[in-house]
């Protein structure tokens, strides 16, 4: 008599499912590619059905919150495998293991994720260049353009947990409850250059249904309502409660966060295309004005190059402390490594950019006005009361990587290093408020508060911890100095 081709001993012995849907929303402005780009500009991933609805994968999703959940589990620049954790990785058991090297099977994912459906999102276009470290203007043939999702786009979340008999029910729960934390609450970010502000999110409208299936009654219902949407009965406010787990997930991260309000002293121009003027202050389709991740990282790169360049023995156009930090040169072929500083893109809040600027170019041998040189500009114009916010992290950081960013911090503080475009008129100088540093490992929080008051500053708690940081910075460059 042959075998059957199913028995109940070969079943998977599902004994729960939990379904949870959510509504994720675009926070700043994000970029899903599609593969197909023109060669001018990186193209956006849409349904295939209407052509025009935002796609958001669900291998993009998984891809996303398993590697966030190995990093909280290893830290930062661990290599994700499960062959030394098999068994006691949280990341390994919900999303499953690769198939072993010598052909055997590895371990179906507990968890599917649905493709993410999103509403009709309006395209945005922002326009791109790669800044000479050296001279801080554009490079050559380093100009590009890339369509994104705006800010305010919401897609349609779906997960489905697959409980099998004998698994461990409490670790998968909140292994998948901590990773959706972390989507929710802006941790996570999805999609290209999210280390330069892209793709920052939230989720809204958590919906939670728990099908037993080992009992008649959770089947039936899963049978009739499995693939339908939650309601609104099935709202839940948290997850952890929602769930009854712990909030004890472990977090091995190393972490430096540098958090900086300040006001713009004078005018910004991050140019952005307007069939007005000719030039226009970077916006949103809100009207409301955008101090990027790109254009800070631009800034900060340059200037961390320069002060590098200035205090080495050996000054070098491209160096390696630069390049471990925000990530390797362009040109560079072999050995690639991302970038350690992740920066965020915020709105700037008050200030006008309702006034219009028009301008000349010079001829420098008559004084006189070059012909056809008019040209139109629709800046940013600060105020008392307008907010800049610069917020970016550091992955593990070196001590003496700490002490440049803290020389960083003082440049944009005083003015000294501007951002955006048009610096040789006076453009993008801001001047210091409050900084709020942070150091995070898994073993405490180290807290630091900066205020600004005129030229005297307050910084809380004491001053010497952070002065051994610029040391350090002096130490690794081979400076040396006075007491």
């Amino acid at each position: 008599m042959s075998e059957p081709m199913w028995s109940g001993s070969e079943s998977r012995k599902i004994v729960k499912r939990i379904v949870i849907e959510g509504t994720l929303v675009l926070e700043t402005s994000a970029h899903f590619g599609s593969g197909d780009d023109d060669g001018a500009v990186m193209g956006l991933l849409v349904d295939a059905l209407d052509g025009q609805s935002p796609l958001l994968t669900g291998a993009s999703i998984a891809g996303a919150l398993r590697s966030y959940l190995w990093t909280r589990e290893r830290g930062y620049g661990e290599a994700q495998s499960d062959k030394p954790y098999r068994n006691i990785s949280a990341s390994a058991l919900l999303f499953g293991t690769a198939r072993a090297d010598d052909g055997g099977d590895g371990e179906q994912s507990r968890l599917i994720v649905d493709d993410a459906l999103g509403q009709s999102g309006e395209i945005v276009y922002r326009d791109g260049v790669r800044l000479d470290e050296m001279s801080r203007t554009a490079a050559n043939d380093a100009l590009y353009s890339v369509q994104l999702w705006d800010a305010g786009t919401r897609f349609s979340l779906r997960f489905e947990l697959i409980i099998h008999e004998g698994d461990d029910q409490d670790r998968l729960t909140l292994g998948l409850v901590t990773a959706l934390d972390g989507l929710a609450n802006g941790e996570i970010t999805l999609g290209a250059r999210k280390r330069r502000g892209y793709g920052r999110v939230r989720v809204e409208s958590w919906r939670v249904r728990v099908y037993p299936v080992n009992t008649l009654d959770g089947l039936m219902a899963w049978l009739r309502e499995g693939g339908e949407l939650l309601s609104e009965a099935d709202r839940a406010d948290d997850l952890y409660t929602a769930l009854a787990t712990q909030r004890d997930f472990v977090d091995a991260r190393q972490l430096f966060t540098l958090n900086a309000f300040f006001t713009l002293d004078g005018s910004l121009l991050i140019r952005s295309a307007d069939d007005v003027t000719d030039m226009k202050q970077l916006s949103g389709s809100d009207g409301r004005s955008i101090l990027s991740g790109t254009s800070i990282t631009g800034a900060l790169r340059a200037r961390a190059a320069r002060i590098v360049n200035t205090l080495a023995e050996e000054p070098t156009r491209q160096p390696e402390i630069i390049n471990n930090l925000f990530g390797s040169p362009h040109d560079q072929r072999e050995n690639r490594q991302g970038s350690r500083i992740t920066v965020e893109e915020h709105i700037i809040d008050g200030g006008s950019i309702d006034l219009v600027q028009s301008r000349v170019s010079i001829d420098r041998f008559t004084g006189g006005a070059l012909d056809s040189a008019l040209f139109n500009q629709q800046p940013l114009f600060g105020s008392a009361a307008s907010g800049v916010r610069i917020r970016l992290h550091m992955r593990n950081p070196q001590d003496y990587e700490i002490g440049l960013l803290l020389l960083l911090l003082k440049d944009l503080w005083t003015g000294d290093l501007t951002l955006g475009g048009e610096r040789s008129v006076g453009r993008g100088r801001l001047r210091g408020q409050r900084a709020d540093l942070t150091y995070r490992d898994q073993y405490r929080d180290q807290i630091w508060t900066i205020y600004g008051d005129g030229d005297e500053l307050d910084i809380q708690p004491e001053t010497a911890s952070l002065t051994d940081y610029l040391n350090a910075l002096l130490q690794k460059l081979g400076v040396t100095h006075e007491a």
